[in-house]
């Protein structure tokens, strides 16, 4: 049996899968907050204090630091990997749809790393959608960290920015040696970012960039990755969406330069 580890990245109490050998609740953003009752990213070598701007990254930056295991992977309190494609109802019961021990080994013999099936956004690309609901500029100075400390990078960065399509919600699941790569790939990008960037002003919500930053250089460092087998799979939310209200803000943020305010 593989020994793995998938984090279940949360900030509030929330319905959790029985199988805590494989899943790990992470209270994310646990420092000066109140105790959840489950393991917390302000133990050991941590970013806790990060997390109003890091978001999840703050409990994977725990695990690469202080987390032993042969895979790893991360999820969300509200989105986890499943069996198959399926909508929320209310009847659900989160440990008959989400992936299994022995589903995951199984998914493993066929690649290095799991993602989540793409989301496809057809009328824009990774970098118009971004500088439609957010700020360019957050890439821009990416772009121009990548330039100076990855420079190999570079066209792949690119490429992917024209993309309509990629792996999204920081969700994946792999070796952990390739996990522990990748965060210091990252790390370092963020940490530079987080540096230049002026985040006087920004709201609570806006200030989560780097969360979402990260999501589309997940895509970058994937697709540098050109010998590594990926494998697409289903995910499923624990919480109703509102298809309308999402898609909604979708265009609105296209055609009428609305940005986001918040999550949906």
């Amino acid at each position: 049996m593989k020994q793995i580890k998938i984090l279940v990245a949360t900030h509030k109490q929330f319905q959790m899968p029985a199988d805590t050998e494989l899943y790990l609740p992470l209270h994310v953003g646990r420092e000066g907050k109140k105790d959840l009752g489950y393991t917390g990213d302000n133990t050991g070598d941590n970013i806790s204090r990060l997390n109003p701007y890091y978001s999840e990254l703050t409990g994977l930056y725990w695990a690469w630091k202080n987390l032993s295991c042969e895979y790893l992977g991360l999820v969300h309190y509200r989105r986890y990997f499943a069996k198959k494609r399926q909508s929320y109802r209310e009847e659900i019961k989160i440990d008959d749809i989400i992936l299994s021990q022995a589903d995951i080994e199984k998914l493993l013999k066929e690649a290095d790393v799991l993602v989540p099936k793409k989301r496809k956004y057809y009328i824009e690309t990774l970098y118009s959608h971004y500088a439609h609901t957010h700020d360019a500029k957050h890439l821009e100075l990416t772009r121009e960290i990548l330039a100076a400390l990855y420079p190999d990078y570079l066209k792949t960065f690119d490429s992917v920015m024209k993309q309509r399509s990629g792996y999204m919600f920081n969700m994946f699941i792999m070796k952990k040696d390739l996990a522990d790569a990748y965060c210091e790939w990252l790390f370092t990008l963020l940490d530079e970012l987080y540096k230049r960037l002026d985040l006087t002003g920004y709201s609570s919500f806006d200030a989560r960039l780097f969360g979402r930053v990260s999501e589309r250089l997940f895509n970058v460092w994937l697709s540098q990755q050109g010998e590594l087998a990926v494998k697409e799979v289903p995910f499923v939310y624990m919480e109703k969406i509102n298809i309308f209200q999402k898609g909604s803000a979708f265009l609105a943020a296209k055609f009428l330069g609305k940005k986001y305010g918040k999550s949906f």
